[in-house]
């Protein structure tokens, strides 16, 4: 979820299992899952998450309020997002696919009742593939 204009932040106000957990006023918000974990959301300052973790992460995308950080919940949470922007739509994306929803809507956003199951082509370790990635134990000082 995200501001279709470059001038103003949104507000998003967001709901875990129909409890209040914050307002956002931020250029976006990301809800991703393990797998989404290593992409926009780290680069926002989300954790890395284990591909076998049962959760969903809410990582905010320069959140105006410098003391919210991104939080780890429960996969099997519903999440409300209330659109209260100053802007009359905002941007939601899916992966590839993004849709301009106008304000004062609500997203709802639970876990599907299926799981994917991803083919591993060249039988590599998670952890391997991070440290390579990421250059973890890497030596750049020289």
């Amino acid at each position: 979820m995200q501001k279709k204009s470059r001038l103003n932040m949104i507000k998003l106000k967001v709901y875990a299992d129909g409890n209040y957990l914050n307002t956002y006023w931020s250029d976006g918000l990301i809800i991703a899952t393990p797998t989404g974990s290593t992409a926009y959301s780290l680069s926002c300052g989300g954790p890395i998450v284990a591909p076998h973790s049962d959760v969903v992460l809410i990582t905010p995308i320069a959140n105006h309020n410098l003391t919210v950080r991104p939080l780890v919940i429960s996969a099997n949470s519903e999440i409300k997002i209330l659109i209260e922007s100053n802007e009359d739509k905002v941007l939601a994306s899916l992966d590839y696919r993004a849709y301009s929803i106008k304000k004062s809507k609500e997203l709802t956003i639970k876990k599907a009742k299926f799981n994917i199951n991803f083919v591993n082509l060249f039988e590599n370790n998670y952890f391997s593939t991070l440290r390579s990635k990421l250059m973890w134990g890497t030596d750049l000082r020289n």
